[in-house]
C-alpha cells in the first residue's frame, strides 16, 4: 500500500475517533442535565430548570412516591381515571377526553406552555375570575370544570392529593417565589385589526390538520381513553369558559408550541398567523359552560378577549371574540386606568 493511502487511512481513523469522543462527551453532558446531576445556569435561551430530573420512573415505591406516580398518571391519562368512558360513574369528573398534558406540554415541563414548575410556590394566589385568593386545589378544579368540561374533584380525594403531590414534585427545584423563565405564555404583537378567519383557516389547513385532522376533532390513541392529538373544538374539547377560548391567550400558546415540535426559540408561525388561527379555532362550536355570567365578579378584571358577556364596557361580544382589541384596551386604560392585554 502506498504511503499516501496509509496517510489517508490514518486521517480517517483520527477523524472517526474525534467524532466518537465528541459524541460521547455531548451525550454524557446531556444525560447529566436530564437527570439533574449537572444543573444548567438559567438564561433566556437555555433555562436550566427545565433540564432537571422530572422522570417519575426514577422514584422508589415509597408511599409518597406512589402518590407522585399516580398524579403523573392522572396528569397524562386523565380520562382513563376520570373520563366519561370509565365503569364507575362516581369517578367520572370530566365530560370530555382531554388530558392535563394536552395544554401543559411535556407533562407540565415545557417552557411557555403554562409549565407547572413552581406552581406550588405561587399559591395561594389571587384569581380575577373568582375575585378572591384561591388555593392550588381550587385552581385544579377550575381546569376540571372548564378545560375538562366536568365537575370539581373533592379536595380530600385520592386524586386531588395525587395531583398536588405531582405538582409539588415538579416544583421542588423552583425558587421560593415560584417564578421561573418560560412561565405562562410568550408575549406576541397583537395585530391592530380583527381576526382574519379566512387566513386562520388557511393557517390551520397548512399547519394543523396533520395532527388535529381536517375536522379539528383530533386523533385518539388506539385502544385508549386519551388523545394523541387533542380535538380543538367539538364535544371532546374545552368549553367556552376555559382560558384557551380567549383569542390572545390561544395565540400566545400557539406561537410558542405549534405546530408540534415548535419551541419559543424557534417559532414556526408569525404573530399574525398565530392570532388568526387562534381566532378561527375559537369560532368553532364547543361545549358551553353554565353560569359564565358569574365569572369575574369585578368585570373590570375580565380579560379583553373573554368570549362571553357581561363586560364593563359597551363593545360588542363579536369584538371581544375577534377584535380589534386595541380600542378595548385603550378604553380600560382611559376609563379605569387599567392596562389589559388578554
Amino acid at each position: 500500500m502506498s504511503k499516501n493511502k496509509l496517510n489517508g487511512l490514518t486521517k480517517i481513523k483520527r477523524l472517526t475517533l474525534i467524532c466518537f469522543v465528541s459524541l460521547l462527551i455531548v451525550s454524557t453532558l446531556f444525560m447529566l442535565f436530564v437527570f439533574g446531576i449537572l444543573p444548567v445556569k438559567n438564561s433566556d435561551d437555555f433555562p436550566g430548570i427545565y433540564y432537571m430530573n422530572y422522570d417519575v420512573s426514577t422514584l422508589s415505591d415509597s408511599e409518597t412516591h406512589q402518590q407522585i406516580k399516580y398524579g403523573y398518571q392522572l396528569f397524562n391519562e386523565t380520562p382513563k381515571y376520570m373520563g366519561p368512558d370509565i365503569d364507575n360513574p362516581e369517578m367520572v369528573y370530566q365530560d370530555n377526553r382531554l388530558a392535563c398534558k394536552n395544554c401543559h406540554l411535556n407533562s407540565g415541563t415545557k417552557p411557555y406552555s403554562v409549565p407547572l414548575i413552581g406552581i406550588i410556590q405561587r399559591f395561594p394566589q389571587f384569581r380575577g375570575r373568582e375575585n378572591k385568593i384561591g388555593t392550588i386545589e381550587e385552581r385544579i378544579n377550575g381546569c376540571m370544570e372548564r378545560s375538562m368540561n366536568g365537575r370539581a374533584l373533592p379536595a380530600n380525594s385520592k386524586e386531588m392529593h395525587a395531583l398536588v403531590k405531582y405538582l409539588e414534585w415538579l416544583s421542588r427545584y423552583a425558587p421560593e417565589d415560584g417564578k421561573i423563565e418560560g412561565q405562562g405564555f410568550v408575549k406576541i404583537e397583537i395585530p391592530n385589526r380583527a381576526v382574519n378567519l379566512d387566513n386562520g383557516k388557511q393557517v390551520f389547513e397548512k399547519n394543523c390538520i396533520v395532527c388535529h385532522t381536517s375536522s379539528g376533532l383530533g386523533m385518539i390513541k388506539p385502544n385508549s381513553y386519551t388523545y394523541d392529538y387533542p380535538p380543538l373544538w367539538g364535544n371532546d374539547s374545552y368549553n367556552n369558559g376555559a382560558g384557551m377560548t380567549r383569542v390572545i391567550t390561544a395565540a400566545q400558546f400557539i406561537k410558542a408550541n405549534m405546530p408540534l415540535g415548535t419551541t419559543y426559540q424557534f417559532p414556526v408561525l408569525t404573530d399574525e398567523e398565530a392570532y388568526d388561527v387562534a381566532g378561527y379555532i375559537n369560532q368553532q362550536l364547543r361545549p358551553q359552560k353554565a353560569n359564565t355570567e358569574k365569572d369575574f365578579p369585578d368585570k373590570k378584571k375580565k380579560p379583553v378577549s373573554t368570549p362571553y358577556p357581561p363586560y364593563a364596557d359597551t363593545f360588542s361580544v363579536e369584538q371581544h371574540q375577534k377584535g380589534p382589541f386595541q380600542p378595548i384596551m385603550e378604553y380600560y386604560k382611559k376609563t379605569y386606568n387599567l392596562t389589559k392585554n388578554n
